[in-house]
């Protein structure tokens, strides 16, 4: 029988170490876009370090909670007919 050695788990990541990771690397992707003169992919990208940034510095929550109005998940009757 041929049996692989097992490998220790690795211990989960926590939030704070992955937004600190992607802020990293979308660092190095500013870098490389801006020496690709893509103006409009540099602007996301450095939107979303910004992000990241404010998410470790505990200026922004991780994520936002939207309060949806009770009625819009009503259906909505169809207007009928449209008089021009």
């Amino acid at each position: 029988m041929n049996s692989k050695p097992t490998r220790p788990a690795l211990p989960p990541h926590t939030a704070e170490e992955n937004i600190a990771y992607s802020r990293q690397m979308l660092g190095e992707l500013r870098t490389v876009v801006n020496n690709e003169g893509a103006d409009v992919l540099r602007y996301f990208i450095e939107m979303a370090y910004m992000e990241a940034g404010d998410i470790l510095a505990g200026l922004r929550p991780l994520s936002f909670k939207v309060q949806r109005d009770a009625a819009a998940d009503m259906p909505l009757k169809p207007a009928g007919k449209v008089k021009f």
